[in-house]
């Protein structure tokens, strides 16, 4: 069922989701969502650099568009 309201249409608009993985293995968290691939790419190269040793994942829904394992 689709959601109605302005919640629903700011998460399709802001697409991009960017997650830092969950210390010891423990549930990833959303960083930001942006609504450019661009943008998106940007805040996951700053993710990256400011948590070294973490996962950090860039999504388009349940599209993998790049991925940073942990260290």
């Amino acid at each position: 069922m689709a959601e109605d309201g302005p919640e629903a249409s700011d998460r399709e608009a802001l697409a991009f989701i960017v997650e830092l993985g969950g210390a010891e293995g423990g549930p990833a968290q959303i960083m930001a969502r942006a609504a450019s691939a661009t943008l998106g790419q940007a805040i996951f190269e700053a993710a990256v650099v400011e948590h070294p040793g973490r996962r950090v994942i860039l999504r388009q829904g349940d599209r993998v568009l790049a991925d940073r394992p942990a260290s």
